[in-house]
């Protein structure tokens, strides 16, 4: 029989992967960016008038999204009461 523990156990190693995912999708379209304007055309990131802005305003947007994540990740790991090993 499966207990309600391990429901929000399973629940939240789900949800802090797909933070995780997240974290990972931003990042990856922002190295991608930075290789374009670096001149090793990868593919498309910015059409922007001022590539630089748009850099530092992408690596922002992704450092603050990454730290709404981690913050999800741990309140959703404390919730389902994952235990430290």
């Amino acid at each position: 029989m499966v207990t309600i523990k391990e429901v929000k156990s399973t629940i939240a190693v789900s949800i802090a992967a797909a933070f995780g995912f997240i974290i990972a999708l931003i990042w990856r379209d922002i190295i991608i960016g930075l290789l374009n304007w670096s001149g090793l055309s990868v593919s498309d990131f910015y059409n922007a008038e001022d590539p630089v802005i748009a850099a530092i305003i992408a690596i922002v947007v992704a450092v603050i999204i990454t730290i709404i994540c981690v913050v999800g990740i741990l309140y959703i790991t404390k919730w389902g009461g994952a235990e430290k090993k």
